[in-house]
């Protein structure tokens, strides 16, 4: 729940946010993190195991829509920080209303998670469970914010008046490698509404973005389109990406998964642009 006002986390100087994200984790007395290895949760799992210690969880759902780079990258990171770290194996393409990719994905999505996590939680003794939900994410659809209030998950950053700049500062200042790590979402997300969402369309986004991310790209989503893979890369990466040896070897590997027809956004990256026709 946001404990601030529209206007108040502006007010907040970044000292005074750090220091209440710090004492209402301290405060729990034990804590299991939603971690996924982005640069929000990572650093609520940093932060929890620094004010708790031993009684700082993360948990980590491997699934299909999470990419295998970001579960490999996620394992690592965990280490580095120094946090218990229990992964489990979870399948949300099980469930039909979230295979069938409606407006309100998220949300079932989300509804598993938070279950797993919490269950997980109960088995270590520890009773609340936290995700990385920040001010800026209140500009944007997101339905999985209602499976977190029906499962009373804490959102420490979202408390603390953090904006993504500061969540990116304070990562910095921890010397977390994921200060300046571009943002993530699942792989489901790059689907348009109502396309059904299988395992095999899924294996082909992650394809193509792992090529992507080979040849250095770093702000990239690969949007499934059926026959037709759409491909967003920062706008200033539009020309490299339609340099010929890069272009080529991208028409081979999407075509190896299944397009018929390979495209580059003329638009570039943006986050959430499957939203963009709600």
């Amino acid at each position: 729940m946001l404990l601030f006002s529209e206007n108040s986390e502006n007010k907040m100087e970044f000292s005074e946010k750090c220091d209440l994200l710090k004492r209402n984790i301290y405060k729990t007395g034990g804590l299991a993190v939603a971690f996924s290895g982005g640069v929000d949760s990572s650093l609520i799992a940093a932060v929890a195991q620094q004010e708790l210690g031993s009684r700082a969880l993360a948990v980590t759902a491997l699934s299909p829509t999470y990419s295998t780079r970001e579960q490999k990258f996620s394992a690592i990171l965990a280490k580095q920080i120094g946090i218990k770290h229990i992964t489990v194996e979870s399948n949300e393409l099980d469930i039909p209303e979230f295979a069938d990719n409606p407006e309100n994905r998220c949300y079932y999505c989300k509804r598993e998670l938070f279950a797993v996590v919490k269950e997980i939680a109960n088995e270590h003794g520890i009773g609340f469970v936290a995700d990385g939900t920040n001010i800026d994410d209140l500009n944007d659809h997101r339905p999985g914010m209602k499976a977190a209030d029906e499962a009373a998950v804490l959102q420490p950053l979202l408390d603390a008046g953090f904006l993504k700049e500061d969540v990116r500062r304070l990562s910095r200042e921890m010397n977390l490698p994921t200060a300046d790590k571009p943002a993530m979402a699942c792989l489901a997300s790059r689907f348009p509404y109502g396309s059904r969402i299988t395992e095999e369309k899924i294996w082909a986004i992650d394809k193509v973005e792992n090529s992507l991310r080979n040849f250095g790209f770093c702000n990239i989503r690969v949007r499934h389109h059926g026959d037709i893979v759409r491909i967003e890369v920062g706008e200033k990466e539009i020309a490299r990406l339609c340099l010929p040896e890069i272009r080529m070897k991208l028409i081979a590997v999407a075509k190896s998964v299944g397009f018929l027809y390979v495209t580059a956004d003329l638009q570039g990256y943006r986050t959430g642009s499957m939203n963009e026709g709600l």
